[in-house]
């Protein structure tokens, strides 16, 4: 997005797990939300992805802290499956964009849903094809998609990751259905978590993720293509686990018992706040 006038930074934060360079994060005024400062040239954003922890594109349980992830991960496996169920009233057509090593695709699959994902990364997306009979391509078939085919397409931690924001907030309105419903995703910069860690926060997550997102922007990105926010859930372990990764970055160690406690104010605030760690965002697709 261009912002042409005057930039407020509003935070100086250090890319920690692969390049160790600085990012400036700037204040968008219109949408309520965050920018990552100089975003990476297209060609060169999968080099910030190259590192053995980046844990969405492997299915390694070397510590304990991926076994810890992994055994949570199949908890919200279960929880986004119930929770499209709750939209899929007309029919069971899945996109999950981003989908990472198809374990959600996998168990939506299982469930009776005609699965597609879109996996930019090919180590990612060979695991996947492997769990789901090869129903996940590459970004660029995206826009080979069939218009108004889905009923629900999900991103889960993906949006604040693609470039082409408006762009693409466009392409997932042309391919659902009418009553179709948008899932995203997103961590809050507004959340406690946030707010206490700083620049040491870890779902900022500099410069793979582009946006920084508040509830407020998320509303104003959709409208701008008719559509709308129903109901937000709260994401509660996404807390914990962003606070062990923060404690590590400000740290030098994890210091789990720490996290957990950091974790579980922020979810304790946001019961009045509304301001969780992280936030899923359910959007119905109006008429044009």
């Amino acid at each position: 997005m261009d912002n042409k006038k005057e930039q407020i930074i509003y935070l100086s934060v250090k890319d920690f797990s692969v390049s160790g360079e600085s990012f400036d994060l700037i204040t968008n005024v219109e949408f309520d939300f965050l920018e990552t400062s100089p975003q990476p040239l297209i060609e060169k954003l999968p080099d910030y992805y190259k590192s053995e922890d980046y844990i969405s594109h492997t299915d390694s349980k070397r510590n304990l802290f991926e076994k810890t992830y992994h055994s949570i991960k199949r908890i919200a496996l279960k929880r986004k499956l119930k929770l499209i169920n709750t939209y899929s009233s007309k029919g069971k057509s899945l996109l999950d964009f981003g989908c990472g090593t198809g374990d959600f695709l996998q168990i939506a699959k299982n469930n009776g849903w005609n699965v597609h994902g879109i996996e930019p990364n090919d180590d990612a997306r060979k695991i996947a094809n492997n769990k789901t009979g090869n129903s996940v391509f590459n970004s660029e078939n995206l826009l080979r998609l069939e218009p108004s085919s889905f009923d629900v397409i999900t991103l889960w931690h993906v949006l604040e990751h693609i470039p082409n924001l408006n762009e693409h907030i466009t392409i997932f309105k042309k391919l659902l259905k009418v009553n179709g419903t948008l899932i995203i995703a997103v961590p809050n910069f507004k959340s406690y978590d946030a707010k206490f860690y700083k620049n040491f926060w870890a779902a900022f997550d500099v410069p793979r993720h582009l946006w920084h997102f508040s509830k407020t922007s998320i509303s104003k990105l959709v409208s701008k293509e008719n559509m709308h926010v129903v109901k937000t859930y709260p994401m509660l372990f996404d807390a914990f686990y962003v606070s062990l990764l923060s404690e590590k970055y400000k740290t030098g160690k994890m210091n789990p018992i720490r996290a957990f406690l950091i974790g579980s104010l922020s979810n304790l605030k946001a019961i009045t706040s509304k301001e969780h760690s992280s936030i899923v965002y359910c959007v119905k697709n109006n008429k044009n």
